[in-house]
């Protein structure tokens, strides 16, 4: 019987699956690498075939691990980072490195390259940006196409193909160019409420009147819940699988994970006061409503990106992981951010938070935009600050430093969630998933600084599970995304705020804010 699900989340550095049988149970999962180049300041870029390589690989070892014929896969789903994929008319790598590598042919989301043309679209003030925030970010794919005809316009010639990495993924296991409503209305300014969802004189203005032809790209999307097709021959041999298995539409990594935290609840009367968090290298808040509410730095709403019927929401940090990995490498008494070392670090700001019954550090303060600011100010190039530095190259300075970079983190969303209630969201719950769980530090303050109840969920890899969710649905095996999510949802365990701390991390946030206006006020002199 055909009633387990492979899900497939590719981030920034791996290719992980998974696989789920109908309840929503993780039988069995496989990582592998994937290669990122670095080839100047702001460029980052990935080799698609060796995305697909290392997909193909982890779900073999993951169906393999779980014990289960291919006969009793229903279906696969893809969720992926919002990189750009780029090939010929023939289907083949198309490079959009200044190397010339063809197999350089993906800039990865977090490359800032296109950060001038971000800026550009954002002055135009075209109605399409009320449906981003008022405002583009280099990470999204418009900037980085205007980018890629400008620098590289040998590749924009033989061009055929641009893809959303994810759907990326189901072009090449199923040979439809089809592409998800999800990754064109969340990352390329496609109307998913408008017909047409194009917006011609906007890509007039961009310069990409073209677009549409070099893309391959459609009038139509594909939304959540449906299915792209079946595996082709060769997918399904590379795969591991069968012909049999039906292929969900691509997802954006965050957003199949905030819909895994929050499938419980869809359908149901608190999902519009629960929100998403999913920290990993950058963090995103993701939510869902019945009406548009569009605020200014905020990433939609999005119609139907994946729940039918509803808006999508997100705002984000940029850095959190990341952020957290660059001050132990940069610290003297640092290193290479191992689990371990990272284990030992919060070991340590344990036990000195216990000897000094408060604050280890309170003349530290950081604002953590090492890597700009996505929300609430929609600035990327906005940068961090640290003040309060002194002399200290110790283990401990380096944990009194990385203890106070967590209160920033968690400082940053509540700056997110305040300006998102300025905007009409109300939200009570804060579902937290992605590589933050393991970080107690972070946990803890999630719930004292923005005082939500956080909940753990209990699958912990809720980004995989978002996608199997969406998978069940293609595969037959759930009736409808409200239903796959309550059926596959495990719940969760909770952390209420600790009210003895408010007053302390109300001062450290209007600090917070002093620090943020100081910064605009240095940049203004002249």
């Amino acid at each position: 019987m055909r009633d387990n699900l492979v899900a497939v989340d590719i981030g920034t550095g791996s290719a992980r699956a998974g696989v789920f049988d109908r309840n929503g149970r993780l039988l069995a999962k496989a990582k592998r690498p994937i290669l990122m180049f670095r080839p100047k300041e702001n460029h980052a870029e990935h080799d698609s075939e060796d995305i697909w390589a290392a997909t193909c690989r982890a779900v073999r070892e993951a169906v393999a691990e779980a014990g289960i014929a291919a006969s009793e896969i229903a279906a696969i789903g893809f969720d992926a980072t919002c990189s750009l994929v780029a090939r010929d008319r023939e289907g083949r790598q198309l490079t959009v490195s200044t190397t010339g590598d063809d197999r350089r042919d993906t800039i990865v989301w977090l490359d800032h390259r296109a950060i001038r043309e971000a800026d550009e679209l954002s002055a135009t003030g075209h109605k399409v940006l009320e449906f981003s925030g008022g405002s583009l970010s280099p990470e999204m794919e418009m900037p980085k196409l205007m980018w890629l005809k400008r620098h590289l316009p040998e590749s924009w010639a033989r061009a055929g193909y641009f893809f959303d990495l994810a759907d990326f993924l189901t072009w090449k296991a199923t040979g439809s160019p089809a592409r998800s409503r999800c990754t064109l209305t969340a990352k390329w300014n496609y109307l998913a409420h408008e017909n047409p969802g194009w917006s011609a004189d906007y890509l007039v203005l961009a310069g990409l009147d073209d677009l549409l032809e070099k893309g391959g790209l459609p009038d139509e999307t594909v939304g959540a819940g449906t299915s792209m097709g079946r595996l082709s021959p060769k997918a399904a041999d590379e795969l591991g699988l069968d012909t049999h298995v039906e292929v969900a539409p691509g997802m954006i990594d965050a957003y199949a994970g905030a819909f895994g935290v929050l499938g419980g609840a869809s359908g149901g009367p608190t999902l519009e006061n629960s929100v998403a968090l999913i920290g990993g290298t950058s963090s995103c808040i993701v939510a869902f409503a019945r009406e548009a509410k569009p605020g200014r730095s905020l990433w939609g709403p999005y119609y139907e990106a994946i729940l039918p019927g509803h808006w999508l929401v997100e705002g984000g940090q940029s850095a959190t992981g990341a952020l957290l990995d660059h001050i132990v490498r940069m610290h003297a008494a640092g290193g290479e951010p191992t689990t371990e070392l990272h284990g030992r670090i919060i070991a340590r700001i344990e036990e000195l938070r216990a000897a000094e019954k408060g604050d280890i550090a309170p003349n530290l303060h950081v604002l953590p935009d090492f890597h700009g600011n996505r929300s609430p100010l929609a600035d990327p190039h906005a940068t961090g600050v640290v003040s309060g530095l002194t002399l200290d190259t110790s283990f401990d300075g380096l944990c009194r430093l990385y203890w106070r970079s967590c209160v920033a983190v968690a400082l940053g969303i509540r700056h997110i969630l305040e300006t998102l209630a300025g905007y009409g969201y109300r939200f009570e719950t804060l579902h937290v998933t992605g590589g933050h769980v393991n970080n107690p530090l972070l946990v803890e303050l999630y719930a004292d600084i923005t005082a939500c109840r956080v909940v753990i969920p209990e699958t912990r890899d809720a980004v995989l599970l978002g996608t199997a969710m969406a998978a069940a649905v293609a595969g037959g095996v759930h009736g409808s995304l409200f239903a796959a999510g309550q059926a596959m949802d495990a719940g969760g365990t909770e952390r209420l705020p600790d009210p003895s701390r408010a007053a302390q991390y109300d001062r450290d946030y209007r600090r917070f804010l002093t620090m943020v206006r100081h910064r605009e006020e240095l940049r203004g002199v002249e």
